[in-house]
């Protein structure tokens, strides 16, 4: 199948750096991306800054394909936003690549030539059947003799409901329910926010980085509240392992968030897991939990509970994927926040990547499926990997070359009430910490 590309499905770093990686082996990628640009999706947090440093943000191939054609390298120990790291490496790095990335191209089906899911025979021996949708509406096929899906999981974003299914009213209230982390530095974003009493719901950085930013807004603006539900019974270790964390910006997050609920700036409710938004005559939401408690007279909702991968258009690809996290099966062990450990990732390629169809591979935050804390440098290891697989280099291909940073926190991440062994707050493994004072709203009561 030399005739055909490698086909990767997405303009990110992920999607990116495989190209990179497989032009260093000598085969020929072909990247498509729906968005107008290089991360696009990127874009659409270009206000948020990362926790992860230059050093760790650039991948090896993609460096070396890009310095010999005057590109500078950022400083290592800066930490970009979203917008930095897009125009200063992405854009850069996709335009070096040329032709080779082709965006407002979106696939919206892979198949194997000729055979649908069911068909055995001659599967192997048949290219990839790749179906693209135009931004215009065209519709066109590619072959290709290998995928590599680093589409993300931005597209699938996790509901307020705490079943995983939006709660009832979750729809009607959409105007006042958002996704994504606010930008405070848009006049009229902080116009909305301003005076409000504002719920965060979510345990990840990135409602970390939303209340630390409706904290300051709270400290300049004293009609301004804001509310943190978390679903589990206590805190446990959702400050991370601060000054534990071997990447000092994350520790510092954590630090950050929690002297601001120390502080007063934000009111903690746990064990809430919602079931309904009631809205009133007035506009404003009351949040109902399974237990029947009531979070009231709440003006913006900031919904952060995580993402999960978009899989409807692989329905004809024979995937092989964990039943809870939807990852793939021998990654699952590795990264389910149910039993993870001390946040210790170990890095992996295309042993743990591969399904039943041969030369397929989810890459990227999208194997993650839906467990957490994915960093740039796992998703370059991980295509690193992949691209030595498909050259012939199995040994490359089965070598680890990267060592990841740990949190600072043990136990896993996917707690429901109890706090369960070895989970008190502190770095990994370290004494417990006094737990955060956290307040359960009782059944009808305002917060």
């Amino acid at each position: 199948m030399g005739e055909y590309p490698v086909l990767v499905v997405g303009g990110g770093p992920v999607g990116l750096a495989a190209a990179a990686q497989l032009l260093e082996r000598g085969l020929e990628p072909l990247v498509l991306e729906r968005g107008e640009r290089a991360g696009a999706a990127v874009a659409e947090w270009n206000h948020v800054r990362l926790f992860s440093s230059w050093s760790e943000l650039v991948d090896s191939a993609a460096g070396r394909l890009l310095e010999p054609r005057g590109w500078v390298r950022p400083d290592g120990s800066g930490y970009p936003t979203g917008r930095e790291w897009a125009e200063s490496y992405l854009q850069p790095l996709a335009d070096v690549l040329g032709d080779r990335v082709q965006f407002r191209s979106e696939v919206v089906g892979v198949a194997r030539r000729g055979r649908d899911r069911v068909v055995d025979s001659g599967r192997a021996e048949e290219p990839f059947s790749v179906h693209v949708r135009a931004a215009d509406g065209g519709e066109w096929r590619v072959l290709a003799r290998a995928v590599i899906d680093a589409s993300g999981t931005w597209g699938g974003v996790n509901p307020l409901g705490g079943e995983g299914l939006p709660a009832t009213g979750e729809h009607a209230a959409a105007d006042r329910i958002a996704y994504r982390v606010p930008d405070l530095a848009d006049p009229a974003m902080r116009v909305r926010y301003a005076g409000a009493h504002i719920v965060v719901a979510g345990s990840g950085h990135s409602a970390l980085t939303a209340l630390v930013a409706l904290a300051a807004l709270a400290e300049e603006n004293a009609g301004t509240r804001v509310s943190w539900v978390l679903r589990r019974g206590g805190i446990g270790n959702t400050f991370g392992g601060g000054e534990a964390d071997q990447l000092p910006a994350r520790g510092a997050l954590g630090l950050r968030a929690r002297a601001a609920v120390e502080a007063g700036l934000i009111t903690v409710v746990t064990g809430f897991r919602t079931e309904a938004v009631e809205r009133d005559s007035a506009g404003r939401l009351t949040l109902v939990s399974s237990a029947g408690q009531r979070l009231e007279e709440v003006d913006e909702v900031v919904t952060l509970t995580g993402f999960r991968p978009q899989l409807e258009w692989l329905s004809e690809i024979r995937l092989e994927l964990d039943p809870t996290l939807q990852a793939p099966v021998r990654l699952a062990a590795l990264v389910d926040p149910n039993v993870h450990s001390c946040g210790t990732v170990y890095p992996h390629g295309a042993k743990e990547l591969r399904h039943p169809e041969q030369d397929f591979y989810l890459a990227g935050m999208k194997s993650y499926g839906r467990a957490p804390t994915f960093l740039a440098q796992t998703g370059y290891e991980q295509v690193r990997s992949i691209a030595a697989e498909l050259a012939g280099d199995h040994a490359a291909a089965e070598r680890v070359e990267l060592i990841l940073a740990e949190t600072g926190v043990c136990g896993g991440a996917g707690l429901f009430d109890e706090a369960g062994p070895g989970t008190a707050g502190g770095g990994c493994c370290a004494p417990a910490e006094p737990e955060v004072l956290t307040l359960s709203a009782p059944p009808h009561a305002e917060n």
